[in-house]
């Protein structure tokens, strides 16, 4: 049972915002936020710092909070020999780049829940990950590990802060890393070379990359199909992102019953996910579905775009439009027990004919696939060797699995539901408009254009003045000043949102967005982008950010937005960072192509010349053009369109200057490297158009 927090407390965590140090607020452990209090009173009774990093949705925090910061005991000697910080990385993204940094200085591969030791000046002299109570999993038991570094605190000082010194140079050294490459501009045949790197690590039977735990890894799935568009022989890439996005459709990984993404598998068959689902997860993978739709248009993926939209609707999404963070994997104390099914629970729900299709179908067995028996729901076997077996039209038997699903779906809406972090992100909301506008575009579908447009109309009101962009909001309060994600994962949304609206403010608030990121976070003399404002003053060493990892840098996104707008605009000072920083960074794409999938996709449309489509005509006299680019794979083409009658935007003048109809028909208009191809009247030519990929 959860103690009370001991005298002096004053409750702090409960009075955050944050949910996951909420979560902590009854904790016997006297915890503080990340701030000068915490630090202040380290330096006054000369303690290190135990700093603790999660997120609410983590499955292990949860474990370790359990096991050993309710623990009355535990809790004794954190609170006697040291100050207690708990972060949520959501918040704060900067601190927990920075000392991440510490477990893979000690050859650790890093995750949450993050554990580090910093002395009153904040520099790491030991880290760790989850730490048992006991001595288990190879680990030593948190006690143990907390006596050992108080006693090396008291007796062996100097020791320690000649390690925390080493530390802070070696994380100088990984928040700069490959930034001291001499710039070389990429070329073309890289993005397919990045490709040809990741093919080495695909798995040719289940898909996705190496092995368990197995991520979805959007980002460089999608370069696989770039790299596929770029030199059409190269069927290998198209096939191994196509089984990818196939084999994690069919999956544990998705939610059958309810849409939707779950964070990874456990294995290397997407059967056993870790249940949390992550914004920015969905955000991206709707997006990928959606292009492969226009690579390969399949009925499953489809499916997979509709309900993963309605996910998002139905769960994620605020009254006044934002979107929530993240839903939790636990439930009623156990992980994953709102999602899984054993066959008594189906028979209970449904009748004995579609109960024994959908054990069948799922493979719900006694045995199961998980703990205790329980099934996590895969769509195991085809509809039509179902349809054999049972002797009915495919047609009729996709009718009762339909009919199972929603009776199965309805269910399980009456139990428990995981629990949700409804802060509301910046940048996650960034990359979730540029899925929603995206897939809205493509589909046809104007209420999800409308649900991308909820959410930027909201942030732009409620988190952005016009010159500074604050990163979360959470019960009426906007807070945290904006890192580089958050700039550039809204400025990319925004600009995907033009393009599904043709409504110019905002491609206006994406150009202010990234001029604001561009004074903020580039440094001229590394030519590359800080993560955290410069101004930010309680980070040890300066973090850039450069990898993509589970969601992309924000020097990716701000990249990725910066070409959008110099092929939207015609202003080719857009691309002067990007050039800089994309030839900076070239070493990195070829070596470590895992680490820079979005990269890689700005930086194919880069190379391409910023390509641009612009429309000429009324609504109606373009609109068989438009749909060129609806069933047309052209990743890197920019679209812009205004209607005859209205005001040109200043900063587009460029881009219509000269641009009409032809002959009282629509014509639209294909530029690369700010030249223009004659314009095109015909649908079918225009498509042939997009599909070329012009040589080098």
């Amino acid at each position: 049972m959860a103690q009370t927090p001991p005298s002096g407390a004053n409750n702090r965590l409960a009075r955050e915002p944050s949910p996951y140090l909420r979560q902590h607020a009854s904790n016997p452990v006297d915890w503080y936020p990340w701030g000068e209090e915490a630090f202040a009173r380290a330096r006054a009774e000369n303690k290190p710092l135990l700093l603790s990093v999660g997120y609410s949705a983590c499955h292990w925090c949860h474990v370790m909070a359990h096991e050993s910061f309710e623990n009355p005991d535990i809790a004794r000697l954190m609170n006697e020999w040291f100050i207690n910080v708990k972060v949520d990385r959501e918040e704060r993204p900067d601190v927990d780049q920075i000392y991440q940094g510490v477990v893979q200085l000690m050859g650790q591969g890093g995750g949450w829940p993050l554990t580090v030791f910093l002395t009153p000046d904040l520099l790491p002299f030991y880290g760790g990950t989850y730490f048992p109570p006991s001595d288990r999993y190879g680990r030593p038991g948190f006690p143990k590990v907390l006596e050992a570094l108080h006693e090396a605190w008291v007796t062996k000082r100097e020791e320690v802060l000649r390690q925390s010194e080493e530390f802070r140079e070696g994380l100088g050294e990984l928040a700069g890393y490959g930034l001291d490459a001499a710039p070389a501009a990429l070329r073309p045949e890289d993005i397919v070379a990045m490709a040809e790197s990741m093919l080495k690590r695909a798995d040719p039977v289940n898909g996705g990359f190496g092995g368990a735990p197995k991520f979805p890894n959007p980002m460089n799935v999608a370069v696989l199909l770039r790299a596929w568009r770029r030199d059409r022989g190269n069927e290998a890439a198209r096939k191994a992102a196509l089984l990818t996005l196939e084999r994690m459709a069919l999956g544990g990984i998705y939610d059958q019953l309810g849409g939707g993404f779950h964070r990874y598998s456990v294995d290397e068959r997407w059967t056993v996910p870790h249940f949390e689902k992550m914004l920015y997860d969905n955000a991206q993978l709707l997006h990928l579905y959606t292009e492969a739709f226009q690579v390969e248009p399949r009925p499953l993926w489809r499916k997979v775009v509709e309900e993963t939209a309605e996910y998002v609707r139905r769960e994620m999404t605020d009254a006044r439009g934002g979107f929530y963070a993240t839903q939790d994997a636990d439930s009623e104390g156990e992980e994953g027990k709102f999602f899984v099914w054993k066959p008594q629970e189906v028979r209970e729900v449904l009748a004995p004919e579609l109960a024994e299709l959908a054990l069948r179908y799922f493979r719900i067995t006694p045995a199961g696939n998980f703990e205790h028996g329980a099934t996590v729901l895969e769509a195991v076997v085809p509809v039509e060797t179902l349809a054999k077996e049972l002797q009915l039209p495919v047609e009729e038997t996709e009718r009762r699995l339909g009919e199972a699903r929603r009776r199965l779906f309805e269910a399980r809406e009456k139990r428990v539901k995981p629990g949700r972090d409804d802060k509301i992100l910046a940048g996650w909301n960034g990359l979730m408009i540029r899925g929603l506008a995206f897939a809205g575009r493509v589909f046809e579908r104007a209420d999800w254009v409308d649900l991308a447009r909820r959410s930027a109309d909201f942030l732009l009101s409620e988190l952005w003045d016009g010159q500074r962009l604050l990163r979360s909001y959470q019960e009426g309060q906007a807070r945290i000043p904006g890192f580089l994600e958050d700039y550039g994962d809204l400025a990319s949304g925004l600009t995907a949102l033009y393009q599904a609206t043709f409504e110019p403010r905002y491609l206006e608030a994406a150009e202010a967005l990234v001029k604001a990121a561009e004074a903020l976070f580039w440094d001229g003399e590394k030519r590359a982008y800080l993560t955290a404002p410069k101004s930010q003053q309680d980070l040890v060493v300066a973090t850039y950010a450069t990898f993509d990892n589970a969601f992309p840098s924000g020097a990716s996104t701000l990249t990725e937005a910066q070409v959008a707008l110099a092929a939207l605009t015609g202003n080719k000072q857009y691309l002067d960072l990007p050039e800089s920083y994309v030839s900076r960074m070239r070493d990195q794409l070829r070596q470590n192509p895992m680490g820079y999938g979005h990269l890689g996709l700005a930086a194919d449309a880069l190379m391409e010349g910023a390509p641009s489509l612009t429309f000429a005509g009324t609504r109606e006299t373009v609109a068989s053009l438009l749909s060129a680019t609806r069933t047309t794979y052209a990743p890197t083409v920019a679209l812009a369109w205004k209607d005859p009658g209205a005001p040109v935007p200043p900063s587009m003048r460029e881009t219509f200057e000269g641009r009409g109809p032809v002959g009282g028909r629509g014509a639209a208009y294909l530029c690369r490297h700010f030249a223009c191809e004659p314009p095109v009247t015909e649908t079918g030519e225009l498509a042939r158009k997009l599909a070329l990929v012009p040589a080098p």
